[in-house]
Order: C-alpha cells, then structure tokens, then sequence
C-alpha cells in the first residue's frame, strides 16, 4: 500500500495515516502489541479486563463522560482484544476527529481503575463468560485453543478464568501495563479525509507528550504440540465439533498460500469443498467452515461444524475425505485460477470497508515492521501453484497431526 502516510514520534510511537478524499467519516484508533499471550498465570484475562476498565474512568473524565465524548456527535467508541492485540478505536464525523484523537490518548495511557469501577465490571465480564458458555458453537472455539497449545499462554481463554478475574486489584492493572506498554510497540492508525498535515500536528499535540516507554519485552514462543482426542458431554441440543493443529507463522512466507488453500477448503464462499461435500450434498450441517489464525511464532486451522449427535463420525469421516483430496489431488489450471480470483476478489472487498482498512494499516506495521500493499498480496496470490497448495495441504492437514474436540449432548 503505497498510498498511505508514516510519522514516527521521539517517543517511539508510530503514527499512520490514509487519506480518502470522498469519505465524510474518520476512523482511528490505537492498535497495542499487547494482548493475552502477554499474562502471567495468575494475570489470565487482565488485558481483557483492562480493555474493559479503560472505558471507566481517567484522570480528568468519569466513566458517564468518556461514553458521551462521541456519542453526543453521532460518533462510535469501541475495543477489542485479541490473542496479541489490544485495540481502542472510534468512528465519527471527520470534522470531530481530534475530539476522537484526544478522548482515545486518555483512555489508553491516563486510566485510573477505580476500584468501585472494578467490581461492578468484574460482574459484567463474569456475565460476559455465561454468555459464552451458554453458546457451544463459541465455546468449543476457546476450548480448542487448550487443547492445541495446552498450558502455554496462547491456550488461555482472553476472558480468564473466573477464579482469576475475581481477584483482580487496581494495583494489578498498573503492574501489568507498566510490564507490557511499549511506546514503540504501538500505532495510532486513522483512515479520513483530512490532510496528513493536520493528523502530524495534532499527532505532536496530543501524542507526542506521552513519556517513551522502551525496551524488550519477550513474548514466550510455543513450544512443542502434541495430537489431542476429547468429547465432552454437555446439556447441549446439537453437537459441535472442531478439528485442527498447528499452521504458519506471520513471518512464513507460505502464510499468504496457505491462506488460499484454507479459503479453498473451508472459506466464507458457499462454494468452499467443506460446505459443497457436507451441507449441500448431504445436508448434514447448517455451518461448516475453516479458519487460519497466523502468530508471531506459530498458527493455528481449524475446521468447526455443528450437526446431530449421530451424524458426529459420518460428517468427521467426510471433513477427513476433502483433507485427503487436498493432499492426493493437485488443482487443475482451472480450479487454481478461480480461487485466486476468489480469494483476489474476498481482499479486495474487505479493503473497500475503512474501518477495517484503518485497523489493517495498524495490525500490518506492529507485525510486520511495514504495510502490505494489495498489488503485493496479489502478486504473492498469483505465484501460487498448485505443487506449493499439495505441498502444504500434506504439512498441515495430515489426519495424524490434526487435534479433534467435540461437544456432545448428554
């Protein structure tokens, strides 16, 4: 992407901006190298917490005024947090956009957890938990992260446990952000129509005081996996299973083919393999799809579907027929050239939302150091050939290697 704008601030923090002339709203936000990996222990679902805590109260504004900063201009305030990210953003009328700018510096770097704050949204987070567990098709995701990487930290649940979410303190809020913000591991992204000139100055106004806060700070890799078979028994209706193990890393240079042969197998088309062989020839499944999820140091597929409890072997053993296909059969030069397109046609899509393009342009540089261009991924899609896709398909998709987790009902 060579159509966007990089300042970088004495303070390490890095500033990017994309301008879009024809858009009337400004998305922005603050994207940290920070996330669940990042806990301790004891500290399991404290950056979720504090995602939450950031939203209640600073050093110059009550819960009741960071809510209605935007709100009251129509805007949006918002925040996730992942296995590696913490994400603050905001969406709103350009012509509001340092009021976005200010409000968003002062909920990452100036909360103040109170601690009344803290038990009220302790119970909020402890709902948010039932709401999962109520939800098989959610849970099962999380319990699959356990069963792939095991005690290592990428296994933890991002919510915690409730055990350790009832045992947080301010003072752990504070030990853990002093522990894991780094100025130089973190952008502010924004995609408007305003000139880069004017996001530069207020940039040095509201960014540029903040205190650099450098150094290293290691994240553990995953060591070794290790095949995993369970069933659980739960008072749940239908039954869910997932099937998965270890894929390609952010900095693999197959991630962008395996993303392909992922797409291919199990992608969001209603023409993938997985939804052509299970829900339209047989019907045995209302959802069925693959995922890939790329880290810093590992990656995780996997292959979820929900259908009835008798049904469980019959659709296993039809996932299990397609893995094999991928590994025994190489795509015709037909077949190869449509999911390039699709696949082509998917990422051209989704850069088309701004919102989403902000949060790319930010995910992009914290991973990888720069910004993946479109016309570069392109290139990368169209270099695939179908030995690479055979290639893969047996390092990943071997029966084997591949944990599975099912719910069943009781």
């Amino acid at each position: 992407m060579s159509d966007y704008d990089l300042y970088e601030l004495p303070n390490g923090i890095r500033v990017l901006h994309k301008t879009v002339p024809h858009t009337k709203v400004a998305h922005c936000g603050f994207l940290l190298d920070i996330g669940s990996r990042d806990e301790k222990p004891a500290q399991q679902g404290l950056a979720h917490f504090w995602e939450h805590m950031a939203f209640k109260g600073t050093e110059k504004r009550k819960s009741f005024h960071i809510l209605n900063r935007l709100e009251t201009v129509g805007g949006e305030l918002n925040a996730y947090t992942t296995k590696e990210k913490i994400c603050f953003y905001a969406s709103l009328l350009s012509t509001h956009f340092e009021r976005a700018m200010e409000l968003l510096t002062d909920l990452t770097f100036h909360s103040v957890f109170p601690e009344k704050e803290i038990e009220k949204e302790r119970g909020v987070i402890l709902e948010e938990m039932s709401m999962y567990q109520d939800a098989p098709e959610d849970a099962i995701i999380d319990d699959f992260d356990a069963v792939v990487f095991g005690n290592h930290s990428l296994g933890h649940n991002i919510l915690g446990t409730r055990e350790s979410v009832s045992s947080f303190q301010q003072e752990d809020f504070f030990r853990f952000l002093g522990e894991n913000v780094r100025t130089d591991r973190l952008v502010f992204s924004t995609v408007s129509n305003l000139p880069f000139s004017e996001v530069k100055r207020l940039a040095n106004k509201y960014l540029a005081p903040l205190p650099a806060r450098l150094g290293a700070r290691p994240r553990l890799p995953f060591g070794a996996y290790n095949r995993v078979e369970r069933v659980e028994r739960k008072p749940i209706s239908q039954a869910h299973c997932l099937i998965g193990g270890l894929a390609y890393s952010l900095e693999d240079e197959r991630r962008i083919p395996f993303f392909l042969l992922n797409n291919l197998l199990g992608g969001p088309g209603m023409n993938s393999r997985l939804n052509l062989a299970v829900r339209e020839k047989y019907g045995l499944v209302y959802t069925i799809d693959s995922s890939y999820s790329p880290y810093t140091d590992t990656g995780l597929f996997g292959i979820y579907f929900g259908t009835e409890k008798k049904q469980v072997n019959r659709t296993i053993s039809l996932v299990q027929k397609e893995l094999k296909r991928l590994r025994e059969q190489s795509l015709g030069t037909a077949q190869l050239h449509t999911s390039k397109e699709q696949l082509m046609g998917q990422l051209a899509m989704a850069e088309e939302s701004n919102g989403g393009l902000m949060q790319l342009l930010g995910k992009s540089t914290l991973d990888l150091g720069r910004v993946e261009s479109i016309n570069e991924i392109f290139d990368r899609v169209r270099q695939i050939t179908a030995s690479e896709l055979l290639e893969l398909a047996n390092e990943v998709l071997c029966e084997d290697q591949l944990s599975i987790l099912q719910y069943v009902p009781e």
